[in-house]
């Protein structure tokens, strides 16, 4: 059957091979007016082409990333027996650094203690290195969850008990290892096992990087996940306190998070000196020799291949080019800025309605800790709670690179990270007078990246700032690995955990009878 309107009519065939000619010429016409329109695109976009977006949908970013039908999943989804009554010896560790290179740390000593089926007790935190706060653990964490969330995993007590022995008590010394950096699981079976065997108790410090990353264990991986995103629970002090600023913030709409990172230590250790005066200079050059190695570092080179940090006014100028305006309420989580207001000045100018934890919330609790620990894990709270998070320095900054991973697994929420690589000839040629096509510039780099949905780890991207794929799943995979756990999973472990109690109990009440029978 032909189509109404297609169909030939008969009686006027004699035209109709100059018909179909005719046509075919305007065919070819159009078809080659076409090609030079989209070859002389191409040429004046450059090699970004003018097939690819050149606007950013800001509305879009306000929600969350698309999951491509993937879910946070860090349960086990193989055998998983649970840990033990008998283990090998005790694991003490000191994690040292920030609030949030502790908290990898954290992560790393339950994964070491799984490993040597060691029993962990809670991780030390150290408090002179960084914060010069001396609130610990049990000041910071909700110990007790800690230890209930990870039951089926490891066994954790608060300090190594005495032993008990003939009618006196002993304490066990635990024997001091610096581990190597980035030790493999290896190490963790021979070297340390060893020493715990022979001594009951070993401690390891520092304890900062101290576990490979990428270990071709996905269940292992999964228990990182476990312990970073379920069982590292801030106290029920710090939760309100969060919650709080994140109600006061949303209750005007959307807003941003901003990690600033434009402070002494990271300006020091990029080497990007030359924007400041002869003192401040000075001040980062002395800092960089007392803090880190000593390396030939030359500020252009440095910032042509995006090694420094951005400044605050480039970070608002990425944000306006993006298409968001003045009215957009940003929440900044940074310490002290280096070199003062004159760098703050011209980003207040774009966004004025700029907050933070103590403009926001001025209780007595923040106030006296603003720059401890206390102060940052509420940063990092409102910082995973926002509805768009921007690091204007990810690495090495373990803040950063923590809330990445953690809005990744808290349901893809909205990343913008800026490509400083990408963007530094744009800046440094507008910097040098030539602006024509300077947002659109930004905008062709920021759409190359991932605004935070799931992506391929590649090196140097850390395991804490990228979990995709170990910690999530499918329900319909085409991958069987990928498949989701059973929902009554946490209902398997834990009859696995009672099962080995029953065994425990069982063991005792026979050895128990063979004294009574001995006697």
């Amino acid at each position: 059957m032909r189509r109404p309107g297609l169909h030939r009519q008969h009686g006027k065939q004699g035209g109709g091979s100059k018909g179909i000619y005719a046509k075919l010429t305007v065919v070819v016409v159009v078809l080659l007016v076409c090609t030079f329109s989209v070859f002389f695109s191409a040429t004046i976009s450059g090699n970004h082409g003018s097939l690819e977006p050149s606007e950013v949908n800001v509305e879009e970013l306000w929600e969350s990333a698309k999951s491509g039908g993937w879910r946070p999943s860090s349960a086990p989804r193989s055998d998983w027996p649970p840990p033990p009554k008998e283990t090998n010896g005790y694991l003490r560790v000191r994690c040292n650094g920030g609030l949030n290179q502790q908290r990898s740390a954290i992560c790393n000593a339950v994964l070491a203690a799984r490993i040597m089926n060691a029993t962990l007790v809670l991780p030390e935190l150290d408090a002179n290195s960084f914060w010069h706060d001396d609130s610990g653990f049990q000041g910071i964490y909700d110990v007790e969850h800690f230890i209930q969330t990870l039951k089926y995993d490891v066994r954790i007590v608060e300090s190594i008990p005495e032993i008990h022995k003939n009618g006196k008590t002993k304490k066990i010394k635990a024997h001091q290892i610096r581990p190597p950096r980035d030790a493999p699981i290896s190490w963790y079976t021979t070297v340390a096992l060893k020493k715990m065997k022979e001594h009951g108790a070993i401690y390891l410090t520092p304890f900062s990087h101290r576990l490979a990353e990428e270990i071709f264990n996905a269940e292992y991986q999964r228990l990182r996940c476990r312990v970073n995103y379920h069982a590292l629970r801030f106290k029920p002090n710090i939760m309100r306190l969060s919650e709080s600023i994140v109600d006061k913030l949303r209750a005007q709409g959307h807003f941003m998070s901003i990690h600033l990172r434009f402070e002494m230590d990271m300006l020091a250790f990029a080497g990007c000196f030359d924007i400041f005066s002869p003192e401040e200079q000075s001040i980062l050059k002395k800092y960089r020799k007392e803090n880190f190695a000593e390396k030939r570092l030359v500020y252009n080179e440095r910032r042509a291949i995006g090694k420094c940090p951005l400044t605050p006014e480039e970070v608002g100028l990425v944000l306006r080019a993006m298409g968001f305006d003045n009215s957009t309420r940003i929440y900044l989580a940074a310490g002290e800025l280096f070199g003062g207001e004159r760098f703050m000045k011209p980003f207040r100018d774009l966004f004025p309605r700029l907050e933070n934890h103590s403009s926001v919330d001025s209780s007595e609790e923040l106030v006296a800790n603003t720059r401890g620990l206390l102060g940052s894990a509420v940063d990092y709270m409102v910082c995973l709670l926002s509805d768009i998070f921007m690091p204007t320095y990810d690495g090495p900054s373990n803040f950063a690179n923590n809330l990445l991973g953690h809005r990744l697994y808290y349901g893809f929420r909205t990343t913008i990270r800026p490509d400083r690589k990408g963007l530094a000839p744009i800046f440094i040629d507008r910097e040098n007078g030539q602006t024509a096509g300077f947002e659109q510039a930004v905008r062709r780099v920021m759409l190359k990246t991932n605004f935070g949905g799931p992506h391929k780890r590649v090196p140097p991207e850390s395991f804490y700032t990228n979990s995709w794929p170990e910690c999530f799943c499918q329900m319909s995979p085409s991958n069987p690995a990928d498949k989701c756990p059973p929902d009554n999973v946490l209902e398997i472990l834990e009859s696995q955990l009672e099962n080995e109690v029953i065994r425990d109990l069982e063991a005792l009440m026979e050895t128990n009878s063979t004294r009574r029978t001995e006697i």
